[in-house]
């Protein structure tokens, strides 16, 4: 009997929408809509590659150096992105979470964060996701379990595809009003507003050649409160929409070019999260954990057509 690499594989399903969540890290595996394909996810048997679906706790992208100053003393992180010299994408994304409930439309997934070098805290994780008609909810809440405070961010890594061999010929819609200029190393040099560059995608357009690995935020929100980010072909006939709701302030949208090569530029990864990188270090959309307190971010994915 062959075993799954990436655990437990709980399946979703609601009319023709199907979604899959595994127990490694409680990542997003897949999501379908019929024949089409609303994610580019990863195969059961797959090693997860360029942060596919994972869930970026307690912090999402780069910490310069991986140190930052908390409480009167520096921690030092593990360099988990060695060429850059950054701890990347938090801390639990390759151990396997506790599954608390399955059923056809909800999973929910529970894991301890233990005190450790470089983040001496001690959390609780709960991931709950729900497929019904409008799509699927995410709902992540992290609570401080520790006698004193933590800092905290949470971040999240699907690629979005437009039933497109690339994304250049997808249409991407972005409500936001600034973009964060990062050096080589993805790490932040300056909040910039969008407006006369070509990252204001506040209005409808091709991908193109534009390269993205970029932070936004000011993002402008309906009447339900939600930021949405769109992704739609060419056609205008169908598309997703990623809502940021509750908890998630900043979006990081990614083409896939540095991705191994067979992966590059067939999705946008449309990252929510409550911080941009390296918050830990500057403190902006750093969220402060103080002993008992919860934190909850929800997002989540509507595909549509016309």
């Amino acid at each position: 009997m062959q075993h799954s690499r990436t655990g437990r594989q709980l399946t979703l399903r609601h009319g023709p929408h199907r979604a899959v969540v595994v127990e490694l890290g409680a990542a997003l595996r897949s999501y379908t809509v019929g024949e089409r394909t609303v994610l580019d996810g990863f195969a059961e048997q797959d090693r997860i590659t360029g942060g596919r679906g994972q869930l970026l706790v307690p912090w999402p992208n780069r910490i310069r150096d991986g140190r930052y100053p908390w409480d009167g003393q520096e921690q030092q992180l593990p360099l988990t992105e060695p060429t850059g010299g950054n701890a990347i994408h938090g801390l639990l994304r390759w151990v396997a979470w506790q599954v608390v409930e399955a059923s056809d439309r909800r999973a929910v997934l529970e894991v301890p964060l233990w005190p450790q070098p470089g983040y001496p805290f001690h959390l609780h994780l709960r991931a709950a996701y729900a497929l019904g008609e409008r799509g699927l909810d995410v709902t992540v809440t992290a609570r401080n379990l520790d006698t004193r405070a933590a800092p905290y961010g949470f971040g999240q890594h699907p690629y979005v595809t437009a039933g497109t061999a690339v994304v250049d010929e997808a249409v991407l819609t972005v409500p936001a009003r600034t973009w964060l200029r990062t050096d080589e190393r993805g790490l932040p040099v300056a909040a910039e507003p969008v407006a006369g560059t070509a990252y204001d995608l506040r209005t409808p357009r091709v991908v193109g050649a534009l390269r993205l690995d970029t932070p936004f935020g000011d993002l402008d929100r309906d009447a339900d409160g939600r930021a949405v980010v769109r992704l739609a072909h060419p056609s205008g006939a169908f598309g997703t929409d990623v809502w940021l709701g509750e908890g998630a302030d900043h979006v990081q949208l990614f083409t896939g070019d540095t991705l191994q090569p067979g992966e590059r530029r067939r999705a946008v990864a449309i990252e929510p999260m409550t911080c941009p990188p390296d918050a830990f270090r500057s403190g902006t959309g750093l969220i402060t954990l103080d002993p008992g307190e919860q934190h909850t971010v929800r997002w989540g994915i509507t595909p549509w057509a016309e």
